[in-house]
């Protein structure tokens, strides 16, 4: 069963996002982000190429000829996996098809509209039995 996990109370979503990329990338794990919005996808790829100051996150849009060997992809379609290991949401609703990964990883900020969309999500997961675990990033920021 899909192990679900709420990073929730971050600062900057797309930067926290980010951050857990990069911890991701460290300890070699793939991970293929779900972000249908344009500005989305948009700011997760610019904010890779940044972030870290120092280093850099490999990532490309799922459907690049690079994307067999980059470990990070962004997409916006779920039709065709390139991996089902882990899931980034970073759309306001449950991806389709979340089940057939391993994990699925929420990033929440503070916004109002982000918090209601992800309780949602929650009494979803939580409603067909999933055990969602929560990780609080209000501390880790600012």
């Amino acid at each position: 069963m899909t192990q679900v996990f709420f990073y929730h109370g971050a600062a900057d979503r797309i930067a926290a996002a980010c951050a857990l990329l990069g911890g991701a990338y460290a300890k070699k794990k793939s991970m293929l982000v779900f972000a249908p919005e344009k500005a989305v996808a948009d700011s997760v790829d610019r904010m890779l190429w940044t972030q870290p100051a120092l280093g850099f996150v490999p990532h490309c849009r799922a459907d690049s000829p690079l994307a067999a060997e980059t470990p990070i992809l962004i997409t916006d379609s779920l039709d065709q996996l390139p991996q089902d290991e882990r899931l980034m949401n970073l759309s306001r609703d449950v991806p389709p098809g979340f089940s057939r990964f391993h994990s699925l990883i929420e990033v929440v900020g503070r916004e109002d509209a982000e918090r209601d969309s992800a309780r949602q999500r929650v009494r979803f997961y939580k409603d067909r039995g999933y055990e969602v675990r929560y990780f609080d990033l209000g501390g880790c920021e600012d």
